[in-house]
């Protein structure tokens, strides 16, 4: 009933989009701070249980793992059901997760812990798909926009998030809890209050609404039309899913190898924990807050443009890193922002291509599936990039990261060759 009110309403369909819009930042709002709280304790609960620091990455692995499997999960529900349910469930799922970690740090249970870990990497990607709720009912013009104000968003509880560690484990030890665990009580307060946002107040849910707008239209579509193109069109749809996906999972598996060692490179050669943390605050910075801007070129100067751009300014921020003398905190945090910044082009692109490049019918469900592919590239550029320093040096995983960026560059220029079509020149 609620999608028939807004179905045949050009106006309700405009005022749904902003109201979406709107559901978005709040919850990434509280997303954010859930994903930053409680990543940044996780490892140091696991090496006080383990009394051992060998296994202290154990829990940014079993964060992914769990991301990956919900990434999947909430596609497929939200292809289904909405992105209502499916992102609701995601977020009360890592909420749930996060109690989980504080019960099993309250009594010293292991097996708990890294159960209670795995469920909650659920939030991490919800918070990370909530991104495409906004854009649903956004045209070409103004999809980029709409995701770089969801990633905008993140950026204000994930700020917070790391700064509440200190006063939410004064909290944890007033109610008898170990202090490291007071990050993961803001964790699930955030998370829960992201899927009971989106529980509420996602109605009528903008995906089942664009759902039917496309039944609607497909209808009115002459079958003689219809048939003629459908063939080009799904062969230009597998070429954006494509590079779409590509760009994504490569700009993210370079910048994640390179800020993981970045860190241990600085330690090596004498940079305190107060400099380390600027650097990985500029890097984070330049992750999300140029969102809006990059938003509009992408949908301004298109997906092509701003993929090569990703390219290009992730591998200058490669040879910077390699170059960079390890004592020289200037050009390493420029090297870092140039990073974040050229993962900020990449992601907004990327994600704008599969948009651009599905229809409704398996749109959630094609993005689900590419996340899956994205957290499990970051898991490989965080172990790779380990093995990559002890063998060689961070200088050559610089190298490889500025190799591995430019070829986001050949992959556009075979995207042209293979195929010249109208479809495929609209989604590029």
């Amino acid at each position: 009933m609620e999608v028939e009110q807004v179905l045949h309403s050009p106006e309700a369909q405009r005022k749904l989009y902003k109201r979406t819009l709107f559901v978005v930042v709040m919850s990434q709002i509280f997303g954010g701070a859930g994903l930053a709280a409680g990543v940044t304790v996780g490892a140091l609960i696991a090496k006080d249980m383990l009394g051992t620091a060998s296994f202290a990455g154990v829990p940014a692995a079993l964060f992914t793992l769990g991301s990956a499997l919900a990434a999947f999960l909430v596609g497929r529900i939200s292809q289904r059901s909405g992105r209502r349910y499916g992102l609701s469930l995601g977020f009360i799922t890592g909420g749930v997760g996060a109690i989980g970690v504080i019960l099993a740090a309250t009594f010293d249970n292991l097996f708990l812990l890294f159960i209670s870990l795995f469920i909650y990497g659920a939030g991490t990607s919800t918070n990370l798909q909530a991104r495409y709720a906004g854009t649903d009912l956004a045209n070409e013009k103004q999809r980029a926009t709409a995701i770089s104000i969801a990633m905008v968003s993140t950026t204000f509880g994930a700020v917070a998030g790391p700064n509440l560690v200190t006063p939410m484990g004064e909290v944890a030890l007033a109610f008898g809890i170990p202090a490291l665990a007071g990050p993961f009580i803001l964790a699930a307060v955030a998370y829960l209050l992201a899927g009971f946002t989106f529980l509420v107040f996602l109605r009528p849910d903008p995906f089942l609404v664009a759902k039917a707008i496309a039944a609607e239209q497909e209808k009115n579509v002459q079958q003689k039309t219809k048939d003629a193109g459908r063939e080009l069109q799904s062969k230009a749809n597998r070429i954006g899913v494509v590079v779409g996906a590509a760009v994504l999972i490569l700009s993210h598996f370079v910048m994640v190898a390179v800020m993981t060692m970045t860190p241990v490179h600085m330690q090596n050669h004498g940079s305190g924990l107060s400099a380390v943390g600027m650097v990985i605050g500029f890097h984070i910075a330049a992750m999300y807050l140029p969102s809006l801007g990059t938003g509009i070129l992408v949908d301004k100067l298109g997906r092509t443009f701003m993929v090569i751009a990703s390219g290009v300014t992730l591998s200058i921020a490669g040879l910077l890193a390699a170059f960079a003398p390890g004592e020289s905190f200037f050009w390493i945090a420029v090297a870092l922002i140039l990073l974040g910044l050229g993962w900020n082009f990449g992601l907004i692109s990327g994600t704008a291509i599969i948009i651009d490049s599905t229809n409704m019918k398996t749109r959630a469900k094609t993005q689900g599936s590419v996340d899956v592919w994205v957290a499990l590239s970051g898991t490989a550029g965080s172990l790779l990039s380990g093995i990559i320093v002890a063998y060689s040096s961070y200088a050559i995983l610089g190298f490889v990261g500025a190799y591995l960026s430019l070829l986001l560059i050949p992959l556009i220029i075979w995207v042209y060759m293979k195929g010249r079509s109208k479809e495929v020149a609209e989604i590029m």
